[in-house]
């Protein structure tokens, strides 16, 4: 089996291999275009033999669009997608679009049919999965364009639908207290407070160790999260980006918070003695081992609705301290860094048209910085109409 190139114009080659003959005798050629430089016509021309000497090739008009999304879950996926991200992507994949569009030709995909999918999932997902789901989809395609799988990204054409944000409801400041007092007397009272007062994620919270703790300098390092997968169990992660790998000061409250649980964690490491695993985190299980998210927030919504407080999830405790921050004039560039945002313009979006005190001072402070002026400019206006009037009736 031979391949060979034939420039078409600049960096623009077709890749010719021969295939030998078919049944009847007839020669067997695959022809691909290639767009790029000859080292990179040849990289490709080599991977194709490869696939072809292997038995892994196949031929694009015969490829479904499900088989290329398995395909490219195995081959792009495991190695570029974190392991979240990748056991997301594969469950949407399995169990919705294949069922659904996978049998389709990759090269016969075209925008309705996508549209036509978007339609039909609305029915009982949220606009918000069925936006994830188009994420899923126009990434696949991407590279399918850029392996020339197919000519141009069919999703391109296509509006995902558009969530609303959802409203951010503080509790009042009757019910934060309430909500304090009970939490003092709770089991995962460290935890939540912690949570409160850095504005850190659960994952982040969860992954905390004492190394990371410095109270000398009063401040949290976030360097790693805890996660959990059906197939994998507990693991850590590095944070979500770049910008949530931070240092978070830490309030007089918390550092006590933190001393106290730290001794109280000490003690009953002495007790358990070698049953304990010592993982150096900051909250853990009794033996040591990683906390469950999911049943700390089954915990924690059996205390919320204790009091009265349904709906107020361990994640809102996050939203609680950017909007406290906010209604205390911090810059929201620092609210950015404590809550590990990628730019402030994110934390800008969400939080300020949730306070509507904010715009209330807004107004206030326009006014007594133009609104003297105003009056008096207005108050001379009416002075020269009601001249001018009285002269109209002279």
């Amino acid at each position: 089996m031979a391949g060979h190139l034939q420039k078409r114009s600049k960096n623009s080659w077709t890749i010719y291999i021969e295939m030998g003959r078919d049944t009847e005798g007839k020669r067997k050629r695959l022809c691909r275009a290639f767009k790029g430089t000859k080292k990179e016509a040849e990289k490709e021309m080599a991977r194709l033999l490869l696939e072809i000497d292997s038995g892994q090739y196949i031929e694009p008009t015969k490829l479904t669009f499900g088989d290329y999304l398995l395909n490219w879950l195995t081959d792009y996926g495991k190695s570029n997608l974190a392991n979240t991200t990748y056991y997301s992507y594969q469950k949407i994949i399995e169990k919705h679009i294949i069922p659904e569009i996978g049998g389709i030709l990759l090269q016969k995909l075209q925008p309705m049919h996508l549209q036509k999918y978007y339609s039909l999932k609305l029915d009982s997902l949220s606009k918000r999965t069925v936006q994830y789901h188009h994420r899923v989809i126009r990434e696949a395609l991407k590279h399918a364009v850029q392996l020339q799988a197919v000519t141009r990204n069919v999703a391109d054409a296509v509006a995902a639908p558009k969530p609303q944000r959802p409203e951010i409801n503080m509790p009042s400041i009757e019910k934060i207290n309430e909500f304090l007092v009970a939490a003092s007397e709770h089991q995962d009272w460290s935890i939540i407070y912690t949570t409160l007062l850095t504005g850190m994620r659960r994952g982040e919270v969860m992954g905390l160790r004492w190394s990371d703790v410095d109270f000398k300098q009063k401040v949290l390092h976030v360097r790693q999260t805890l996660q959990r997968l059906p197939k994998i169990g507990f693991y850590f992660a590095p944070p979500k980006s770049k910008k949530s790998r931070r240092p978070v000061v830490m309030p007089e409250a918390l550092i006590e918070v933190l001393k106290n649980h730290r001794k109280k964690q000490m003690e009953n490491m002495l007790e358990m003695g070698e049953h304990y695993q010592d993982n150096n985190l900051v909250f853990c299980r009794p033996d040591g081992t990683p906390e469950d998210p999911s049943r700390l927030n089954h915990r924690y919504k059996d205390l919320v609705d204790g009091i009265g407080m349904n709906g107020f999830r361990f994640h809102d405790l996050r939203h609680l301290h950017a909007t406290l921050l906010m209604e205390q004039h911090v810059h929201p560039k620092i609210v950015q860094e404590r809550l590990g945002h990628q730019t402030f313009i994110i934390t800008l979006d969400l939080y300020t048209h949730s306070i509507p005190t904010m715009q209330r001072e807004a107004a206030e402070k326009i006014n007594e910085s133009l609104g003297k002026q105003i009056q008096s400019l207005m108050a001379g206006s009416n002075r020269e109409n009601k001249k001018g009037s009285n002269r109209e009736a002279k």
